[in-house]
């Protein structure tokens, strides 16, 4: 669907934003508020929406559908990616001060991972029609086995590709003013801000596994995929710091992911036999999604505080 101009375009869309967010909006280390991560949450909401609008009248209902049932996948499963952000986070004893430093380059790093992702997955599929059915087996199994699952309290510091990282970059005993790396006595160390980046990043190439074939299961069209993919990422920070204080309580959403992931899945493996409607995917998973959110709200709601009774 897109041409080398709409490519171009949005390319620098991307390039503007990325410059905005860093180089003006967040030059200075600071802790987000949750006023602040309302408002950018919004900004990247209403973006998406507003292209999406714009990809339906520029190409059709049933592209803009497209777009909108990857955006929803995509940015439900980047709820599930803000649970592991937080156990990193606290894992390494980074402050909040320097939260959306890591968080930043972390979804720069995540942005290019996913655009080699996608292309790549594009072209086996155009080369070898089975992957459909490869792709459609591991959404399957992934889901299946998500279903069956119970969350586990995960060592993001104790993780191969941590320790890895640790064994050929020496690593300071502490922070260094939210950077990155440091000069000491002649050496070029390391600090934990780059550990948890390390883990943030290989968190996220773990996620794109599960993430990139879904939005296969829903369009083929690269610029769709890469598109749905992009919007939700972008919004992912703000996402975090508007949520990662109540994350806990969405304690049905890896049910509703997981149903989901089993909805596409078979979907991909069904689709020379029947081709669901888009329309009729995105009511499908935005009622697994928005049905899991709802229930979880409802089950961890604080009780109603009771009166005291008379005395007697």
């Amino acid at each position: 669907m897109g041409s080398p101009g709409l490519w171009a375009a949005f390319l620098v869309f991307l390039a503007v934003m990325l410059a905005l967010d860093l180089g003006i909006f967040h030059r200075k280390a600071h802790e987000v508020n949750l006023k602040e991560a309302a408002v950018w949450s919004a900004v990247w909401v209403a973006l998406s929406f507003g292209f999406a609008a714009l990809v339906w009248w520029r190409f059709g209902p049933e592209r803009g559908l497209e777009f909108t049932t990857g955006y929803l996948i995509e940015k439900a499963l980047s709820v599930d990616n803000i649970f592991v952000f937080v156990v990193i986070f606290q894992a390494f004893s980074i402050p909040s001060l320097y939260q959306h430093r890591v968080l930043f380059w972390g979804v720069l790093g995540a942005l290019l991972m996913r655009a080699a992702f996608i292309f790549a997955g594009t072209a086996l599929l155009e080369r070898f029609h089975w992957m459909l059915y490869a792709f459609g087996g591991l959404l399957l199994l992934t889901g299946l086995k998500l279903l069956r699952s119970k969350p586990a309290n995960s060592e993001p510091e104790q993780s191969g590709v941590v320790r890895l990282a640790s064994r050929f970059i020496p690593v300071t005993s502490g922070l260094r003013d939210g950077h990155f790396f440091v000069e000491e006595a002649g050496r070029r160390l390391a600090t934990p801000l780059f550990l948890a980046l390390v883990a943030v990043e290989f968190s996220d190439l773990l996620f794109a596994v599960d993430s990139i074939p879904a939005i296969f299961g829903v369009t083929r069209d690269p610029f769709i995929v890469f598109t749905s993919n992009i919007f939700a990422i972008l919004g992912l920070r703000s996402l975090y710091f508007l949520l990662a204080g109540i994350v806990a309580r969405f304690r049905y959403l890896n049910i509703g992911l997981a149903l989901v992931l089993v909805f596409v899945g078979l979907k991909m493996m069904l689709a020379d036999v029947y081709a669901v409607p888009v329309a009729a995917s995105l009511a499908v998973v935005a009622a697994l999604i928005g049905g899991a959110i709802v229930l979880s709200l409802r089950a961890t709601a604080p009780a109603p505080a009771r009166s005291p009774g008379p005395r007697g």
